[in-house]
């Protein structure tokens, strides 16, 4: 799948683009059929949330299960990562991110460059952000929110709240504070009311099987879900393979971020259901 001209200026201005109804209901199906084998696996890379045993995110499982590798490969995902990155790209990070029904938590506003830059070094947002929707995303069910058009301020430097974990569960490595609910880098909320009122906020909703793009610098969010309908997402971090993470020092697990830049040659699959 390769996106329209319309849809990749879209994506230029916004920062974030949906492009609805890429995967059938039965390849989602197959896809979904693995996730809670995934879930139940007790790793490393399986992160909860704050306040309970409930899975909040699995990281590095094209790794690991061969459904996800060969998602991970799939043009319709690889092609307009490419696009938008204007190069040839490697797996950064393969994760997939739950809202479980009544208990899925927030994710407060954040960017997600100054992440892969202040912890790995990643030297520019030559990345995009690929994301499979595995359940229908509605508005009630924890959508994400994006700030469209922030990407263009660059990257937000904030304080890092390494000193500011109470309440925080699990403490395996400080790398976790990158992924609950108390973000290292999370943005003020002055700041956020000023790119609201300056941009607005858009949450991109759709059936399952519809792929959404955003930028490695659009401001992006998402409520707690309680309502009684899941929203699961499978989300591909494409990176430039000229833009390899190099910072020296003590290196993030290789299931959450991969510096190895082995070119994904993206992989058509049987008739595939068209998009872009």
């Amino acid at each position: 799948m390769r996106l329209t001209a319309d849809r990749l200026r879209q994506y230029e201005h916004d920062g974030v683009v949906l492009v609805p109804d890429v995967f059938s209901r039965d390849e989602i199906a197959h896809l979904r059929a693995d996730v809670p084998r995934v879930f139940a696996e007790d790793t490393p890379a399986r992160v909860v949330e704050d306040r309970g045993p409930i899975v909040r995110s699995v990281y590095g499982t094209h790794r690991t299960h061969d459904t996800f590798r060969q998602l991970s490969e799939d043009a319709r995902l690889v092609e307009p990562a490419m696009q938008v990155v204007d190069d040839d790209v490697y797996i950064y990070q393969f994760k997939i991110n739950a809202k479980a029904a009544f208990d899925g938590d927030v994710w407060e506003w954040h960017q997600d460059y100054i992440f892969w830059r202040n912890e790995d070094g990643m030297p520019a947002p030559r990345v995009t952000n690929v994301a499979l929707f595995l359940d229908d995303v509605t508005e009630f069910n924890g959508p994400m929110f994006f700030i469209p058009g922030s990407h263009r301020r660059g990257v937000i430097d904030v304080q890092s709240r390494d000193g500011d974990r109470s309440g925080v569960r699990d403490t395996r490595e400080g790398w976790i504070a990158n992924v609950t609910a108390s973000l290292k880098y999370g943005i003020d909320r002055q700041t956020v009311a000023e790119l609201c009122a300056a941009h607005g906020i858009v949450a991109p909703k759709g059936p399952a099987g519809s792929v959404l793009l955003f930028d490695a610098n659009v401001v992006h969010s998402s409520p707690n879900n309680i309502s009684p309908f899941s929203r699961t997402m499978v989300v591909v971090t494409y990176n430039s393979v000229h833009n390899v993470a190099l910072q020296p020092g003590t290196k993030r697990p290789e299931f959450l971020v991969s510096r190895e830049p082995a070119a994904v040659r993206p992989v058509h699959v049987a008739s595939p259901r068209a998009g872009g």
